[in-house]
């Protein structure tokens, strides 16, 4: 069976997004029992909406759609996938690019699952300005504060 590109899954399951109730221990720890499993294409709504010479992180998108679908918090792990599938689905499409280098980790982390991994990252985040910084082998985005992009007007749903 041919294995399926990122285009493909970028289209997710049929099922998403979902709002599911996890157990009470879990709950505690993640602020509340709804939980958000959103489609790989809301990601991509809000990734190609973030400007030039601005930023958003995973936590920020996460939180976002939460709060539109009336769910505690949105589910860390397909966020990371999703992400991920957004960033390399841009690449194989020349027509419809989504500016993924702009969605950074927590904290301003860069992703190495991106295509190209960290350097591809970094140059690209460079060309708009942005300093990078290198502790280890972490490199974070400098001021991040300062380029955060407000998601208040940002459709969490995809067009």
């Amino acid at each position: 069976m041919a294995r399926k590109s990122y285009n493909e899954k970028l289209q997710g399951p049929p099922t998403l997004p979902k709002v599911t109730t996890i157990d009470p221990d879990q709950a505690a720890r993640h602020g509340g029992p709804r939980m958000l499993v959103a489609a790989p294409l809301q990601y991509d709504a809000i990734m190609s909406q973030i400007p030039e010479g601005q930023v958003t992180t995973v936590d920020r998108i996460r939180t976002h759609l939460a709060a539109a679908a009336d769910a505690d918090f949105t589910c860390p792990l397909t966020a990371g996938i999703f992400v991920n599938i957004v960033a390399h689905a841009s690449e194989e499409r020349p027509d419809r690019p989504v500016p993924w280098w702009r969605t950074l980790k927590t904290n301003g982390e860069l992703n190495p699952k991106y295509p190209g991994g960290l350097e591809s990252h970094k140059a690209h985040l460079e060309a708009e300005g942005h300093t990078v910084r290198q502790s280890g082998t972490r490199y974070t985005l400098d001021n991040l504060d300062d380029c955060l992009y407000a998601l208040d007007n940002v459709a969490p749903t995809p067009p």
